[in-house]
């Protein structure tokens, strides 16, 4: 990789640019499924006619694999932002949007969300049993939809090109469920990062999506009870105290 530009890179993977094409390059210990899985989604979304960099198929790699797409030129919303901090609100319009847009598509050939978040809860001993049995009952309780939830729609996954026209990165967690779950989540990646900014999605998803903020509010507990899954210990905190479902009754 020494001639090409690293875009992203984590403990698992990294992510680079390599002439017209990006190359998202996981480690040989990363599971083999979980490569083919993200490829998976990512070329059903295309199929759904959701603006996302082509796929161009996936290559073994140094003992691990690879996915390889389109390079998108543009500049993500994240870096709009920054950059055009007087035009913000603008920007989280068009975020809202988008994301609005995105879920308005039906793909019941992905996982549900339902069973994904079901799946996680059964699986963290670190919550009490009764905690665990309140968050599965309010998953049992929410409405069944089949609409494309990215899962980590997030400002710096939407580029935007200079003809003003968008595409979607990163569809490793894009489920088929309940849009309010897909919102709830964005809220809390946002409050980990920026309250304020958090609080002004939440009440412009709320408007244009038509939807109440305390429906959102309701998945808030079950997405803070999978991200603490993920054991960040930074973020542990914040999100035991989401979890808890008094709160949000």
């Amino acid at each position: 990789m020494a001639n090409q530009q690293i875009l992203a890179e984590k403990s698992y993977k990294t992510v680079y640019r390599d002439g017209d094409t990006v190359v998202k390059e996981f480690t040989a210990s990363h599971p083999k499924s979980n490569v083919f899985n993200e490829a998976y989604i990512h070329s059903v979304a295309e199929e759904a006619g959701v603006p996302v960099p082509a796929m161009l198929g996936v290559e073994p790699k140094d003992g691990g694999w690879a996915i390889r797409m389109e390079y998108v030129d543009g500049k993500t919303i994240e870096e709009l932002i920054r950059e055009n901090p007087e035009q913000k609100e603008a920007l989280l319009d068009r975020f809202v949007e988008i994301q609005i847009e995105v879920e308005g598509r039906r793909t019941p050939k992905l996982r549900n969300t339902r069973y994904k978040m079901e799946e996680v809860i059964n699986g963290m001993s670190e919550i009490d049993a009764s905690t665990r049995y309140e968050l599965l009952q309010r998953i049992h309780g929410m409405r069944r939809h089949t609409k494309l939830c990215h899962g980590d729609f997030v400002p710096s996954n939407v580029v935007i090109r200079e003809d003003n026209s968008y595409c979607i990165l990163d569809w490793a967690h894009a489920t088929s469920g309940n849009a309010g779950a897909d919102a709830a989540i964005t809220y809390m990646k946002l409050t980990l990062e920026d309250p304020e900014t958090a609080e002004v999605y939440l009440r412009k998803y709320s408007h244009k999506a038509d939807m109440p903020i305390q429906y959102i509010q309701k998945w808030m507990p079950v997405v803070a009870a999978a991200q603490l899954s993920k054991h960040i210990e930074s973020e542990r905190e914040l999100l035991e105290q989401w979890i808890s479902v008094a709160e949000y009754m």
